[in-house]
């Protein structure tokens, strides 16, 4: 096992640090088209409070993030990394104009998208194929638990099998795939954690996001905390 850190010291030759981007996206359990409201855990920023904010242009907020991370990142190597909401949702000329601005730079090593497993279209999933022989690209995807139960009382909107589908057509077209996994969910026990990580295994992620569950300010799991859920 490594962590990420030693992974991408390996596969770049050096420490590289993400800038984290705000593609100015939405959600499909946001806008209507499943739901609205988000997922429970998610904020109303999309979880993306550490992004830089939309409507700046991508050139401006790689600058600024680079800015953010200086003392942290000494050799000046990044990724780009669309962070906030679902960074696939939305139409395919619009999503390659954002990728390959965050990509132009040279010292921008690799492209990194955090998406949902039901808003990869085969199209997107081309682009990212196409992208992909310039500099590399991963796709982070949010799985969060394979307890599909557990998964609607948290909103998510889509089905486990989509996420097992999603990442076996991502490493078909050679992508890289990292998944995300919250440990501590409502109501779940060990051993629900133990099958979520081996769903995502089995699956072929290349890489695994635990996330210790934490309240944040403004999701549902806040409301539901205060009254005592």
């Amino acid at each position: 096992m490594r962590t990420a850190n030693d992974y991408y010291k390996e596969k770049f030759g050096c420490k590289v640090y993400k800038l984290s981007l705000d593609g100015g996206f939405t959600c499909p359990n946001r806008d209507g088209t499943l739901g609205f409201g988000g997922c429970a855990f998610c904020t109303p920023e999309g979880s993306g409070e550490f992004a830089e904010k939309p409507g700046q242009g991508i050139a401006r907020q790689l600058e600024r993030a680079k800015a953010r991370v200086a003392d942290k990142c000494r050799s000046g190597k990044y990724i780009a990394y669309f962070q906030s909401f679902t960074g696939t949702y939305g139409p395919v000329d619009k999503l390659e104009d954002l990728y390959r601005a965050a990509l132009e730079p040279e010292e921008i090593l690799g492209l990194a998208i955090g998406t949902r497993p039901d808003c990869l279209p085969e199209e997107t999933v081309a682009l990212l194929k196409e992208l992909n022989r310039f500099k590399p690209v991963s796709v982070e995807l949010g799985l969060q638990t394979a307890n599909d139960a557990v998964a609607r009382d948290m909103n998510r909107c889509y089905d486990t099998w989509q996420y097992v589908d999603a990442v076996r057509r991502l490493k078909d077209a050679g992508l890289e795939v990292v998944t995300h996994i919250i440990l501590g969910l409502p109501t779940e026990t060990e051993k629900d954690m133990l099958f979520t990580t081996k769903t995502a295994l089995e699956a072929g992620t290349d890489g695994v996001k635990f996330h210790l569950l934490h309240v944040l300010r403004g999701s549902r799991l806040e409301e539901r905390d205060a009254r005592g859920e």
